[in-house]
């Protein structure tokens, strides 16, 4: 690794002008590429003291052996040629947006004599008109299948079309009317291009017009009595608009405008682009990439505009381009977008109606699309087992950690403090295997003490559950087994590896407790979010693991995981403690008679002023469970009364009081 100081330019070398520079690494090989306004105060971002850096990036500095710039008059002769070296040289550090999948296009081709409809992959070909891309093929053909009928454009390939020509003789579709058949010299070659072309202003949205005619021209035959006609351009206006239904209404008929949604976590980024056209959406695509670089959603935003469009020009810019978040250089994006459009396009963050619904239909898409990347990838059994190797080589560990728990403590500033442990065996969520902890031993927040305590309480039950089956004996005067509530096996299978969220505070509580517990032979870590670091017991540095280990993301999924177990039981355990009343700490008062007492007495406060043989006239009440409830509301503190904040006065508690009444009226939350 070198070292940054040894090819750090001189400060007057670096101009302090628009430009684009290149990191090298000691074999020449360009490793990044970046753009500046200013190219000396972004260069010299990269010379600060490594440990300061973001990790990726004082990866790449470190990996780096040169940097070279090249001087630019403006902002978006900078953007044009980053974009040209970053696709000309495929540097390992810059994020790359990669299709998982080839998405097919509707692709007229009007740069034949005789315009062909068909579906296209790949790249794009010139004087060519395309439409989507779409998701699957099968929902190109079945739009073209409808819209045949009304526009007869030709579909075979060049070989059938000569055939077709040379015999005389059209093919099935010639025949069922869903072809024009200008192979038999049906139509000229220019009412076939008018054809084409009235095929390709429908698909680009210009519908009402043409709809409006046909309809126009179907009544003027009714009214000829040319019934048939009529009836056959009928069903020509009908499968139109089910073409049209397949596209699903969403914005403004004149609405042509490109939306783009990021999901992103530490490692990877999810981008999901919604093509709308005409007020519909056409086409729908993704990608999913690793975050080489240090990039946040702007910058995300940024690269993902340049692959979109950096080969595109005319209509395919939309006039509009809707992101999560603007990115630096918006005024420069701008500008490069028009100039490829060559007419002004609006970049910008939808704050309200319609377009920031669709936004966050796109956003949930590119969720879900991150999500299901995440699970393709865990469920390879190749990766996981590899994966268990990296943690095992890392760690050093004697075998592979067939199971893993990870435990977090969650808490609201210190209240209802929880914690969860999730389990992971040969690499997959076992989730019948998770638990979950209140802390039970103090109040407040201690994050150390929390860990300390619910790792204690699980290996506590573990050796009960060994002692049960004669596979350990306590020494003596040693208690280990304070806590049983006679419920076998819950915890009775030993992982290889305890992961803690949290850093080495957190992995010292944990070793600590399994130590006072005699347990020796499972392995503890702590894997910190900030960093991505790995922390062991005892030791001042962390085991980095590299960036793209399958060891690293196993253990991310297994944190995250964890976390997100905790914070699902603490937020249900605060809505139960906020929606809690008095009637809620009655012993043995169940749901159904506590909404009988409110539906007889009407309130909480009425039902405090009744008597035991009022409160034994509510069916389902026993004289017993009276003298209880009257003993506990007696003692309970009544909550402040109601206060119309307008006008000072004190409003009487009649409304029927239920779960939430004590914390709605007495806290005012």
């Amino acid at each position: 690794m070198a070292d940054p100081s040894s090819y750090r330019p001189k400060p007057g070398q670096i101009p302090d002008s628009p430009g684009v520079y290149r990191f090298r690494d000691e074999h020449r090989r360009v490793i990044y590429v970046g753009k500046a306004k200013s190219l000396r105060q972004r260069l010299a971002n990269y010379f600060q003291d490594v440990a300061s850096l973001h990790p990726r990036t004082a990866t790449m500095v470190t990996t780096a052996a040169s940097v070279e710039w090249t001087v630019v008059s403006t902002e978006v002769e900078a953007l044009q040629l980053e974009y040209s070296w970053i696709k000309e040289y495929d540097p390992r550090f810059n994020v790359k947006y990669r299709d998982d999948k080839s998405y097919p296009s509707l692709a007229v081709t009007m740069n034949e004599q005789y315009p062909r409809v068909q579906v296209m992959r790949g790249p794009k070909k010139k004087g060519v008109r395309y439409f989507g891309p779409y998701g699957h093929a099968w929902a190109i053909r079945e739009t073209v299948d409808l819209m045949l009928r009304v526009f007869p454009v030709r579909t075979c390939s060049a070989g059938v079309f000569k055939r077709s020509a040379q015999i005389g003789r059209p093919c099935l579709l010639g025949y069922i009317g869903k072809c024009s058949a200008p192979c038999v010299g049906r139509v000229t070659p220019e009412e076939h291009r008018e054809l084409a072309e009235d095929f390709c202003d429908f698909m680009a949205g210009r519908t009402g017009t043409y709809l409006s005619r046909l309809e126009q021209r179907m009544h003027e035959a009714a009214e000829e009595m040319e019934y048939e006609k009529a009836a056959r351009l009928r069903d020509d206006i009908g499968a139109l608009r089910r073409a049209m239904e397949k596209n699903a209404v969403v914005l403004a008929d004149a609405t042509d405008a490109d939306l783009i949604a990021v999901a992103e976590d530490e490692l990877e980024a999810a981008v999901q682009i919604f093509h709308v056209r005409g007020g519909r959406v056409r086409g729908q695509r993704g990608w999913v990439t690793d975050k080489v670089e240090a990039v946040d959603t702007a910058g995300l935003v940024e690269h993902a505009l340049q692959q979109l469009y950096g080969e595109e020009k005319g209509e395919a810019v939309p006039k509009e381009v809707l992101v999560p978040a603007l990115p630096e250089d918006t005024p420069a994006l701008s500008q490069w977008l028009a100039e490829r459009r060559g007419a002004q396009v609006s970049l910008r963050v939808p704050q309200r109606g319609d377009k920031k619904s669709l936004m966050e239909t796109v956003h949930r898409n590119a969720q879900q699309s991150l999500a299901l990347h995440k699970t393709k990838r865990a469920s390879d059994l190749t990766t996981r087992s590899r994966a268990l190797e990296e943690i095992a080589e890392a760690l050093e560990l004697d075998s592979a950690p067939l199971r893993i728990e990870c435990f977090d403590i969650s808490h609201l500033q210190g209240d209802d403090v929880v914690a969860s442990m999730v389990v992971f065996e040969d690499g997959l969520a076992r989730k019948s295997e998770y638990r979950r902890f209140q802390i039970k031993s103090f109040e407040g927040q201690d994050d150390v003490r929390s860990m300390h305590e619910v790792v204690s309480r699980r290996f506590r039950r573990y050796l009960q559950e060994k002692l049960k089956t004669g596979e350990w004996s306590p020494e003596e005067g040693e208690d280990p087994l304070a806590e049983d509530d006679g419920r076998p096996k819950r915890f009775a299978y030993p992982p290889q590896l305890v992961v803690v969220d949290g850093g080495q505070p957190q992995v010292a509580a944990a070793k600590r407790a399994l130590e006072e517990l005699g347990v020796d032979d499972v392995a503890v870590c702590g894997l910190a979010k900030r960093l991505e670091e790995v922390w062991l017991p005892g030791e001042d540095d962390p085991v980095v693991l590299h960036r793209t280990s399958e060891g690293l993301y196993l253990l991310q999924r297994v944190r995250d995981e964890a976390h997100r177990f905790a914070i699902q039981y603490q937020r249900s355990k605060r809505g139960k403690r906020l929606k809690s009343g008095p009637l809620d700490e009655v012993p043995g008062l169940g749901e159904s008679r506590k909404q009988a007492l409110l539906k007889h007495f009407g309130s909480v406060k009425k039902l405090r002023q009744a008597t035991i043989d009022q409160i034994c006239e509510v069916p389902g009440i026993g004289r017993k469970t009276a003298e209880t409830l009257a003993a506990a509301l007696a003692g309970a503190v009544p909550a402040g009364p109601a206060v119309n904040t307008a006008t000072g006065e004190i409003i009487e508690d009649e409304t029927p009081a239920h779960a939430g009444t004590s914390f709605e009226r007495g806290t005012g939350q």
